[in-house]
């Protein structure tokens, strides 16, 4: 019998400060890197969901020696192209995109084949965006159809390249970025605007890195051969996974919310903005720098009104994990919320667009799709007095926790299957919604 649980009341008014877990994206990251480095590097609060877990995993395949204790893990790196496995090993990448593409951009020098596999929903997702470019390094290919499973081998000559990454894909132009540290040469890649945690832990670990910024485009050089040191880090709280406590508290009554030391990377910031210009008050306390990131606590208390919103689409890819979250706001907004070119969400573990609508509809929250396009007729009075039923969502953690959220602040009856797909990104999810005091069987 698939997980599932039971929501049948909405949330009582709450005054708390919560701490969430370390970032998903950084906890990968730093464990990558950490493999790269020649010595020991140590993480303090890395995430332990199954993304990151999966991540140690492939490592330990690859011959580097890892200790997980707690919120502490430590990693003995092998230096770059130190990889250490035996021949026809199978790394297994479960439901993780960002670690399944990033870890191609390191194995493009590896001498023997390696067979990468995933998850059902990862196997459904687009890789040709990094094994077109990392072809061009010189590493070879054998797809399903630009699917997983993957075989990769690489050179023994990696070559710099040139490349012109259009998607706004973090994880594509991060593939690059990896791969360029084992070739000879400078790396040159024109970026479409994205995530840059990969250029902040790059220049915090003094590699050779150049970026120049022009108008939504970056320019990013990397030399390659540059020796990495050990080094440690204290990963900051993950926005993603505070967005929905931020939602939550926002159309709760009567409702305060602290959540400490959050990762506010401005490539990572759209949902503070876009809820900003719909009328939510939101407030930065302690804000700091570390290592590249900027981090802050944030105050934020219930809205009593919500502006409706045609959504610049600049935000777009600053806000790509929070979509869903958005449009729960836009349905509560006293008008009509646009927003426009977001083909990509259909690119993530479900096809998160049709998903967004799917569930406004069930909500009975009037909307009209296309293939990359939605416009919401919001309702400030909106409440639900129905029995809804969330189920076949290729068990996407996102769409599980924000139909949590909508079932807490508008009401009805609902049963959520697929419970246990928080342990990709978010397993203390349903710990943290309790802690507030909600209800759920």
């Amino acid at each position: 019998m698939l997980s599932k649980i039971k929501i049948n009341n909405t949330i009582k008014p709450f005054n708390k400060i919560l701490e969430i877990e370390g970032d998903k994206s950084l906890s990968i990251r730093w464990a990558l890197l950490a493999s790269q480095a020649k010595g020991k590097s140590k993480s303090i609060n890395l995430l332990k969901s199954e993304d990151v877990l999966s991540t140690l995993s492939c490592l330990r395949k690859l011959g580097v020696k890892i200790k997980l204790k707690k919120k502490i893990c430590e990693i003995n790196g092998l230096g770059l192209n130190g990889y250490k496995y035996k021949k026809n090993i199978t790394l297994n990448t479960g439901n993780s995109g960002t670690l399944a593409r990033l870890i191609m951009g390191l194995l493009i020098h590896t001498k023997n084949e390696i067979k990468i596999i995933g998850d059902k929903s990862l196997s459904k997702r687009d890789f040709y965006r990094v094994t077109i470019p990392l072809e061009k390094f010189g590493a070879k290919f054998k797809t399903n159809s630009g699917k997983l499973p993957i075989i990769i081998k690489g050179t023994n000559l990696p070559n710099p390249i040139r490349y012109n990454e259009t998607k706004g894909s973090a994880q594509c132009k991060s593939a690059i970025m990896l791969a360029a540290l084992n070739t000879k040469g400078e790396t040159i890649i024109k970026a479409k605007k994205s995530r840059n945690h990969t250029e902040l832990l790059f220049k915090h670990l003094k590699l050779n890195t150049e970026i120049n910024k022009k108008n939504y485009i970056d320019i990013i050089k990397v030399k390659g051969k540059k020796k990495i040191k050990p080094f440690n880090y204290k990963i900051p709280s993950d926005i993603s996974s505070s967005a929905f406590f931020i939602v939550l508290t926002v159309l709760s009554k009567n409702s305060k919310l602290k959540i400490r030391n959050v990762n506010i990377n401005p490539t990572r910031f759209g949902i503070i903005k876009i809820l900003k210009l719909m009328g939510v008050k939101i407030k930065f306390e302690n804000t700091r720098t570390y290592k590249g990131e900027k981090i802050s606590d944030l105050s934020i208390v219930s809205s009593k009104s919500l502006k409706p919103i045609n959504c610049p689409t600049k935000l777009n890819t600053a806000t790509i994990d929070e979509f869903l979250l958005i449009f729960l706001v836009a349905a509560k907004a006293n008008g009509i919320s646009i927003f426009k070119n977001l083909s990509e969400l259909n690119q993530k573990e479900s096809p998160r667009l049709l998903w967004g609508s799917k569930i406004l509809s069930f909500m009975g929250v009037k909307n009209i799709i296309t293939k990359d396009s939605l416009k919401i007729y919001g309702n400030p009075n909106l409440k639900i007095k129905k029995k809804i039923i969330i189920k076949r969502f290729l068990k996407d953690h996102r769409i599980f926790m924000t139909s949590v959220i909508a079932a807490l602040v508008f009401g009805g009856n609902w049963q959520i299957h697929d419970k246990d797909s928080i342990k990709t990104s978010f397993p203390s999810f349903l710990k943290k919604i309790k802690f507030l005091g909600a209800e759920t069987k």
